[in-house]
């Protein structure tokens, strides 16, 4: 991390996130319980992450939107957005006007994937290929930190005060982070116009990416590893109720330390990527949440704490691998619409899987799917791991041109 913040671009581009990520954190949860307090109900205000989702299969689309324009002007627009988005919240009073905060959700979600869209390609333009892993794993870090400390603010801060609280804290935020991010010193070229037809355009994206040997490869393994990791999000309560025999509000407890195995992972990631390649990388995280998953299949405290710091460090390690090889194997021009596109891909069965689980909770034994889960996401890392060849270590790229031009029949 050290390395990447003592170049000044990208000291300048991480303080601004580090305010819109801050911002993040304490919105994703505390909408929800603002809905939850003005209903009573568990399942309007699960709608309200749903509402937050969903606008996720528009992802195509938006990516195809960032891509027509210089990264750091829509960039700094696209926060600017978001904090204008924000506003509505200040109005909501009573129970009617829940559908203000859906509206509100659904069109942050959209902000959410337009800034991420745009952020692959401002990366690209500033970084180096070389230290590309050591920024989003820098990134990657604060953002599992922040997740051990934004929900607890975000509650705190709707309980203390109110929810136009949240409102104001987000804008400040987005707007904190488009005027860091305005005065970053970077050289852009014009865009190129769109060459074939709009439908054709979107769609550049996902046929990158089926030609991509390497991109090909992680996103099925990961979409793999997904279609059962969502069942997670269910089975810990039945864990933690059946199992450790605790009242549900320990999940809590469980949920923090899976944070601290977050921030370990934000902070080895970048050792990962380099030591394994991006796609070994991604085998790796699989197969440390499939370590997680058997460990939960014994109820015991301690190994439950155990497992949760595997669960936890998986994910930077997996979102840096996928980001970092995206990064260097897209053209700056299709960054947008490759990584929204790859993020629909993912985040479908995510949705499917996080549904089943609900549904299988309450029909099969939760150890018993933990197992399937261990069994499912260690296929998904061997299919994984036997592509690492495709997107070798940092030492060994000069060897990595030789296989990727034979893969590609070059």
């Amino acid at each position: 991390m050290r390395t990447v913040l003592r170049r000044p671009d990208f000291r300048l581009l991480f303080a601004g996130l580090v305010f819109s990520m801050t911002a993040e954190s304490i919105m994703a949860l505390a909408l929800a319980v603002w809905v939850k307090d003005l209903t009573g109900s568990d399942g309007m205000a699960g709608a309200t992450v749903f509402a937050m989702i969903a606008p996720m299969v528009f992802a195509p689309v938006v990516g195809w939107v960032a891509d027509r324009f210089r990264r750091r002007p829509f960039f700094v627009a696209a926060n600017i957005g978001t904090a204008l988005v924000l506003t509505p919240l200040f109005l909501v009073r009573e129970r009617d006007d829940v559908w203000i905060i859906y509206v509100v959700g659904s069109l942050y979600g959209l902000a959410y994937v337009a800034l991420n869209a745009a952020l692959n390609g401002l990366l690209k333009q500033i970084m180096p290929e070389a230290l590309m892993a050591e920024a989003n794993g820098a990134l990657q870090t604060v953002k599992q930190g922040l997740r051990l400390v934004g929900p607890l603010l975000g509650a705190a801060l709707y309980s203390g005060a109110g929810g136009w609280t949240l409102a104001l804290v987000g804008m400040v935020g987005f707007l904190t982070a488009a005027t860091a991010v305005s005065g970053l010193p970077v050289e852009e070229a014009r865009p190129q116009p769109a060459r074939l037809r709009w439908i054709a355009e979107v769609g550049a994206g996902l046929r990158h990416m089926t030609h991509e040997p390497a991109l090909r490869r992680a996103v099925l393994g990961v979409a793999l590893a997904v279609l059962v990791m969502g069942f997670s999000e269910s089975l810990i309560f039945a864990y933690v109720d059946q199992g450790l025999g605790r009242e549900p509000a320990f999940v809590g407890v469980l949920v923090t330390v899976q944070g601290v195995g977050g921030l370990l992972g934000g902070l080895l990631s970048p050792v990962v990527v380099r030591r394994f390649g991006e796609v070994a990388a991604l085998a790796v995280g699989v197969t440390v949440f499939a370590s997680g998953a058997l460990l939960l299949v014994y109820p015991t405290l301690w190994l439950a704490f155990v497992a949760l710091v595997l669960l936890g460090f998986n994910l930077p390690i997996a979102l840096v691998g996928m980001a970092t090889l995206i990064q260097r194997r897209t053209p700056g021009f299709l960054l947008g619409r490759v990584g929204a596109a790859s993020a629909a891909l993912i985040s479908g069965p995510s949705a499917v899987s996080i549904g089943t689980g609900a549904l299988l909770v309450g029909l099969v034994d939760y150890r018993l799917l933990f197992v399937v889960m261990t069994v499912v996401m260690m296929a998904a890392a061997g299919y994984l791991w036997t592509g690492r060849r495709l997107s070798p270590p940092a030492v060994d790229r000069p060897r990595a041109l030789t296989v990727a031009a034979r893969v590609r029949g070059d």
